[in-house]
């Protein structure tokens, strides 16, 4: 029975590659573990950044073949997209080593800290690294274990979604799409935003609910009317509303070019980054770190060196007046907010969008047309290719082609190009000298490799 950190010694992650895992592995790995794991995208003789970065930290990889278990071996964590079936799994059963998931090792690492849990269908890896970087600046000497690499942390080598503080304060990304939010009990919860994503609308409000309850301080974006429903006392809040009786309230927002300019309680920050989305993100970080004893200005100074995360908003370069960006998006609303963020950059948007796993493409069908439809202007286009499978028994039932011919009948400029590797070919002759070719998608690790080939072929 795993009950705390110190009941093991030598963990074993099965699919470690992935963002929420290898962060996980990077922080017990800085807390002394002797950390190992697997994932099935590690192949013979074939470079893998992740796998290096990984080594680099001195965490044992290996094939997701069984190898990498031994009788040293006293905790296997599981992805949840690890089934039963795989091989470790079954070597970890006869072994009789006890198998955890993700969640729950977080769960574990939150209560050994000070922990602020950032809560919310989009924006929380942003905010997370926002919020960091403001504790960072003053001083405070925060850990973070995020679902995205922090630029600031990429540039000196590492992945960059994982850091071990120095101090007790640990900033979480809280995540509501497995459920496994309701397992952490922090000091401070935030939640951004309530959306249809992942699950419908009652489910998600019963979960950050639960959520609510768990925190000692929670606070909720009042811009959301669905987070603002779940408010603990106003004074924590923050709201897009200048007339809101939130005690953070934003104002004056503009964005030219790639920065952002707006006040919080008339306090001005600017952040080199796009779109208003990113302004509530920043608020809310804003917010969190005043209620822990950072004051506005000194929030304001720490974001103004900002560099930003991993495939949110990422630009990759320009070439003939064609901006390339790379996003995460990957639900209705995230789409709309990267494609809207782009529009102030150049008088046409070109939007590439690769939605992820069928079951979510088919539950969030509807949405994803309307908030696309919404926030196309008449001069821009949304471009897809085929879902991105990442193996199991998904029901083949709909394809990214039904969404581009419900956009089509709503007059939108909508392209489908089933192979993505053609979609350079296909969408040349529609690019003009004044233009943002927004690549859109998430799950797939081969999408930072597409952003960089489109921009160095264009």
């Amino acid at each position: 029975m795993i009950t705390s950190l110190n009941d093991f010694k030598s963990p074993f992650f099965i699919g470690i590659a992935g963002s929420g895992m290898s962060a996980l592995a990077q922080y017990l790995r800085g807390l002394g573990k002797n950390v190992s794991g697997s994932d099935r995208f590690f192949k013979p003789e074939e470079r893998n950044e992740i796998q290096e970065k990984l080594e680099e930290e001195g965490i044992h990889c290996f094939l997701q073949n069984g190898d990498g278990i031994s009788n040293e071996t006293d905790l296997i964590v599981a992805s949840t997209a690890v089934e039963d079936t795989v091989i470790e799994m079954q070597r970890a059963k006869q072994l009789n080593i006890p198998v955890i998931k993700r969640a729950e090792l977080l769960a574990l690492i939150a209560k050994s800290k000070k922990t602020i849990a950032i809560g919310g269908t989009s924006g929380k890896s942003t905010t997370s690294a926002m919020l960091f970087d403001i504790l960072e600046f003053a001083g405070l000497k925060p850990g973070i274990i995020s679902g995205a690499g922090l630029i600031s942390l990429i540039q000196k080598g590492k992945i960059g979604n994982a850091k071990v503080g120095e101090s007790d304060l640990l900033v979480i990304e809280a995540d509501e799409s497995d459920g496994s939010i309701v397992q952490y009990h922090p000091e401070l919860g935030v939640l951004l935003n309530v959306d249809k994503d992942h699950k419908e609308i009652e489910a998600l409000m019963e979960i950050f609910s639960i959520f609510k309850k768990n925190c000692r301080i929670f606070i909720v974006n009042q811009s959301n009317h669905l987070a603002k429903t779940l408010s603990q006392d106003s004074e924590h809040d923050f709201s897009l509303d200048p007339d809101s009786n939130a005690a953070y309230r934003a104002s004056d927002f503009r964005q030219e070019g790639m920065k952002i300019y707006f006040k919080v309680n008339g306090v001005a920050f600017e952040l080199e980054i796009l779109g208003k989305h990113n302004m509530e993100n920043a608020i809310a970080a804003a917010a969190t770190a005043n209620l822990l004893g950072v004051d506005l200005p000194t929030c304001a100074a720490a974001l103004r060196n900002y560099k930003g995360i991993y495939r949110r908003s990422q630009v990759l370069g320009n070439k003939r007046g064609i901006w390339v960006i790379d996003d995460f998006a990957h639900n209705p609303v995230k789409c709309s907010a990267a494609i809207r963020s782009c529009q102030p950059v150049a008088s046409k948007v070109i939007a590439w969008f690769q939605p992820h796993g069928y079951g979510p493409t088919r539950f969030l069908r509807n949405e994803f047309v309307e908030e696309i439809s919404k926030a196309l202007r008449p001069a821009d286009e949304i471009w897809m290719s085929e879902i991105f499978y990442a193996g199991g028994t998904a029901e083949k039932t709909i394809s990214a082609h039904d969404l581009i011919l419900d956009l089509k009948a709503l007059n939108k400029p909508a392209f489908f190009v089933e192979d993505r590797n053609n979609f350079l070919r296909e969408v040349r002759s529609h690019l003009t000298g004044d233009c943002v070719l927004l690549l859109m998608g998430a799950r797939d690790p081969s999408l930072e490799e597409f952003g960089k080939k489109i921009l160095a072929e264009l």
